[in-house]
């Protein structure tokens, strides 16, 4: 699959389709209501804080792949957009919702997705999910995450929050925590003076300050 999406554009599209199965009677979206739905906490992860010029930006971005457009409602001054994903990505209703809920809230086994997936289109089965998996990884959209008590699935149209990226996450070794003796340590090799010195006068320091 050629088209990439970045994380702005991700969640965006996301919410769009979402959005077009589940309140459909308030679809297309504005704006307003678009970065609403990026942001809400619920069926979100991570849970984000995107601005309206953010979410304008990644709306511009889905407009050039041909994925989301805008229009104007009769009688009504306020643009609204809608998504073109179904013609885009050249998916059927059920694939397009497994896809939303990865974009939506990333990695997730069968059992979990198949269950979150059906507040947009019903997925009666692990069989049904395990079909529409298969289809979406042979369009190179999904791919299996193996390891852990269960394999999970995630999607790859946003680099940023696939599975490739968890993986490098998860090899990451992690930061070195700051301790006093650290610090004390420094100080004492840039000045030239004895350790032990320095550490008393940081333990006077910490006394000092717990009386104040």
């Amino acid at each position: 699959m050629d088209i990439s999406l970045n994380g702005h554009e991700a969640r965006t599209l996301g919410v769009l389709v979402e959005k077009a199965f589940t309140t459909p009677d308030q679809y297309p979206l504005s704006l307003n209501a678009l970065t609403n739905g990026c942001n809400q906490k619920s069926n979100r992860a991570p849970v984000t804080d995107y601005s309206e010029a953010e979410v304008t930006v990644a709306l511009t971005g889905l407009r050039h792949k041909h994925l989301a457009g805008a229009s104007l409602g009769a009688g009504s001054r306020v643009e609204r957009w809608r998504h073109n994903a179904l013609e885009g990505l050249k998916v059927g209703e059920r694939a397009l919702a497994v896809l939303a809920e990865l974009l939506l809230r990333g990695p997730q086994a069968p059992g979990e997705l198949r269950t979150r997936c059906n507040r947009m289109r019903s997925v009666p089965s692990q069989e049904d999910l395990a079909q529409v998996l298969a289809e979406l990884e042979g369009l190179g959209m999904v791919e299996r995450i193996r390891g852990g008590r269960a394999d999970r699935w995630g999607q790859t149209l946003c680099p940023e929050s696939g599975p490739a990226a968890g993986q490098l996450r998860a090899r990451r070794p992690p930061c070195r925590a700051w301790t006093p003796r650290r610090r004390v340590g420094k100080a004492a090799r840039g000045a030239k003076v004895p350790l032990r010195r320095v550490w008393t006068w940081a333990r006077q320091r910490i006394c000092w300050r717990g009386q104040a």
